[in-house]
């Protein structure tokens, strides 16, 4: 059954079964076959990059295409995985580090269509031994999963396109761990409390007490704007968060998941900081000193001025607008954190402590996934975690549950 003809220079699309298509162009005169697997406009589609690709002289014989040239042209059309969705530039650059570091040096030399399951064998072997030139340990089980699963994503895409008739990844004798899948530390009421206290004298304190208090992310903390806040009503509204990147610098998306977006409510102390930091700023905005007594009300805020902009250094103007340094906010973070005595207790696990806590207390999880942004399922494997406190209050619960039912010994 014929599925689409053109013209000589444009190409021809032939069915060749449901969903799967024989793709035949020229480039340079030299005529080439390929299948496809996906819809007739996608094949369409992918007949017109294959003749452009070949008008740029960027076009590869599919028969030579080495796994480093397919990895090369699958981070050029975004990275689609599973789901068969470009991924976030960010998360791009991820992929792009895990395998320019860890798979071509090893495969990318390979022709693709002759890629064995025992050579992804030899890849995983070379992981496990394999160290790191940042850290100078053993590669952590989570990034050769991550190596494991992005190579996935590449070779599952081959074969989608046409280049792979089969995935080689379904034949390997193993694959890596999928590592300890520990979230880091949950910190108890006490230890949280004598952190925030810590950083009282510096600048991320506002920062630090918010975070603690909300489970936010470091990046949606980072983007709230004062319009996202309703004094009134005591909620904040959770809209947006910076993407950090090589390649665009600094931009602004929607959170991390369709659950990021959501209003959360405000305890009365975490509301009283906010609106004391909103007023230092309107004061600096309208030259007005800490002591002076003036209707700050009248005051405005620029629609997109930050919660929490960047300090200006130099004696640079203040830029209500110009964000922080994510980086540098973790950095600074661990830092101050390891001074009071918190060593290995990184910014994103307030995140974890806060969840953990509101479960310790008995909040139904799906309330609590819905404040943090997250999913239930992923909130119960990940976040719920024990502290030494928690260890104890199981022991007397589970020591009051026998005594019930067996009587006192």
């Amino acid at each position: 059954m014929k599925g689409s003809r053109r013209s000589h220079g444009d190409g021809s699309i032939d069915r060749r079964g449901e969903d799967v298509y024989r793709l035949r162009y020229r480039v340079n005169g030299q005529r080439f076959t390929k299948t496809f697997h996906g819809s007739l406009s996608e094949a369409r589609k992918e007949l017109r990059a294959l003749l452009r690709a070949g008008d740029t002289g960027e076009h590869v014989d599919p028969s030579k295409l080495t796994v480093g040239q397919w990895i090369d042209q699958w981070l050029r059309i975004g990275a689609p995985g599973r789901k068969q969705e470009e991924v976030s530039e960010r998360t791009k650059e991820r992929y792009a580090q895990l395998v320019n570091e860890h798979v071509k040096p090893v495969l990318g030399h390979q022709p693709l269509q002759k890629l064995q399951a025992t050579e992804i064998d030899r890849l995983y072997t070379e992981l496990k031994a394999k160290i790191s030139p940042w850290t100078k340990r053993p590669l952590s089980q989570r990034t050769q999963r991550h190596v494991h699963v992005v190579l996935g994503a590449t070779l599952a895409t081959a074969v989608r396109t046409g280049l792979l008739s089969v995935n080689p990844m379904t034949k390997t004798a193993k694959k890596p761990k999928t590592g300890d899948g520990r979230p880091g530390i949950a910190l108890d009421e006490t230890d949280l409390a004598k952190l925030v206290t810590g950083f009282k004298s510096s600048p991320l304190f506002r920062i630090v007490a918010l975070t603690a208090s909300t489970g936010m992310r470091r990046n949606e903390v980072l983007a709230l704007r004062w319009t996202d806040l309703d004094a009134e009503k005591k909620t904040l509204r959770i809209e947006r968060a910076w993407e950090p990147t090589k390649k665009h610098g600094m931009t602004l998306k929607p959170p991390k998941t369709a659950r990021g977006l959501r209003t959360i409510d405000l305890d009365d102390g975490t509301l009283a900081l906010l609106l004391h930091e909103k007023e230092r700023y309107q004061r600096i905005k309208a030259g007005v000193p800490d002591a002076a007594e003036v209707n700050l009300s009248l005051v405005k805020l620029p629609a997109d001025a930050l919660m929490f902009p960047a300090v200006p250094a130099g004696g640079r103007a203040l830029d209500l607008a110009r964000p922080r340094d994510p980086w540098g906010v973790s950095k600074a973070f661990r830092g101050r954190a390891k001074k009071l005595g918190f060593t290995g207790f990184t910014f994103h696990m307030m995140r974890h402590t806060h969840s953990t806590m509101l479960l310790d207390k008995g909040m139904p999880v799906h309330r609590v996934a819905a404040r943090i942004g997250d999913d239930p399922a992923t909130l119960l494997r990940v976040y719920a975690q024990l502290t030494k406190k928690k260890s104890t209050q199981m022991s007397d619960v589970v020591n009051a549950l026998g005594t019930a039912i067996l009587g006192p010994t």
